[in-house]
């Protein structure tokens, strides 16, 4: 969890509000209903979901998400798996009382292990959750993120000290200005690969 915990918080924390749920939505649909830990990322899914209403004056969707998200945070303590459950909690709670309550207070940060963690505070693993749930987000060919990951692994597991694949990945996740460029040439370096597999392949046909 530790990994989809720290991505979607990084994500949140860039500004990426409706994305940032995605990488907790797989964790949290695997979970025990009642259990902490489910109660846990849907109070977090409910309160990105609540930020994101609020960005589009949608009070109603707001004052429901706050009190449904404040309710499964409840009983949950206030640094639960180290993170600042308890100010979330008191955020969600007064915009449940007052919607408009957002334009005059922004939503805090998410913090983990007292930090508040952006995307170029994530190593590879959870980078690579990141990337991939920004390229659902963004319309990119997500088939591309999801080879480039695996090449990155295998040259992890490889031991080899440097990996285009893991430097793309990464890059991607974390450069928004330059995401689209940073995705052509990851691609480009995807389909070398992949020839370049192929290539060998044929050798022993």
């Amino acid at each position: 969890m530790r990994d989809h915990l720290r991505a979607g918080i990084a994500v949140y924390n860039a500004g990426e509000h409706h994305a940032a749920h995605d990488a907790w939505e797989d964790r949290w649909l695997d979970l025990d209903s009642g259990t902490d830990d489910e109660r846990f990322l849907h109070g977090l899914i409910q309160f990105t979901a609540a930020a994101h209403h609020a960005h589009r004056a949608n009070w109603a969707g707001v004052r429901g998400l706050a009190e449904s998200g404040a309710g499964y945070l409840s009983d949950l303590p206030a640094d639960y798996r180290g993170v600042n459950v308890g100010r979330v909690r008191a955020y969600l709670r007064a915009v449940a009382a007052d919607p408009e309550h957002v334009e005059r207070v922004a939503a805090p940060k998410l913090t983990h292990e007292g930090r508040a963690l952006v995307p170029e505070d994530l190593r590879f693993e959870g980078g690579a959750i990141a990337a991939e749930v920004l390229a659902e987000e963004y319309g990119y060919d997500e088939a591309v993120i999801e080879q480039a990951v695996a090449y990155a692994r295998e040259d992890l597991e490889a031991g080899r000290a440097t990996s285009q694949f893991v430097t793309f990945v990464l890059d991607f996740a974390r450069d928004a200005a330059n995401r689209g460029i940073i995705f052509q040439r990851l691609d480009g370096a995807v389909g070398k690969r992949e020839h370049e597999e192929q290539d060998v392949e044929g050798l022993f046909d």
